[in-house]
């Protein structure tokens, strides 16, 4: 019956259906010395796995030192706090930089209104002021162009309707 069960939890196993409390079974079967001869080629999977759990790893500095194997010290949090601190410099960068341009900006925006419309030359305040009222003119001229079309549309509509 043993055998039947170890057999069903193994194909559940292949399968990834098993709780841990079943790979825990099959890792006490496989390690025991009474293995099924038809289950033997599974032995060395589940003896690898309690190798490996039972292993641990000495650093001793000479040995490495002679071999020139480097293994690096530093852990993945230590990275993890640099890089949450570069971002932080980062970011704190970007915001000062946004503030510094839109101050500017703005200084420049206020200046520009407090010099609107002030000269200091009165040929150069004449220049701007004849400029401002040609361009004027121009407008002003279309306008008329325009309401003489109408004039003439009005006069042609009075003399087909004869009013």
């Amino acid at each position: 019956m043993e055998l039947n069960k170890i057999e069903n939890i193994l194909e559940k196993y292949f399968q990834g259906e098993t709780t841990i409390a079943e790979e825990n079974e099959l890792k006490e079967y496989f390690s025991s010395p009474d293995v099924a001869q038809h289950l033997e080629q599974y032995k060395p999977i589940f003896a690898y796995f309690s190798k490996v759990k039972e292993q641990t790893t000495t650093y001793e500095p000479e040995s490495f030192a002679r071999t020139g194997v480097a293994i690096p010290l530093q852990s993945r949090k230590r990275k993890v706090a640099w890089l949450s601190i570069a971002a932080s410099v980062v970011l704190l960068l970007g915001i000062g930089t946004y503030f510094f341009v839109s101050e500017q900006n703005n200084a420049a925006v206020v200046a520009s209104q407090t010099e609107l419309g002030t000269y200091d030359n009165p040929e150069e305040a004449l220049k701007a002021t004849q400029k401002a009222l040609n361009l004027l003119s121009n407008n002003v001229n279309v306008g008329i162009e325009s309401v003489q079309y109408i004039k003439e549309y009005e006069q042609s509509k009075n003399k087909i309707f004869k009013q």
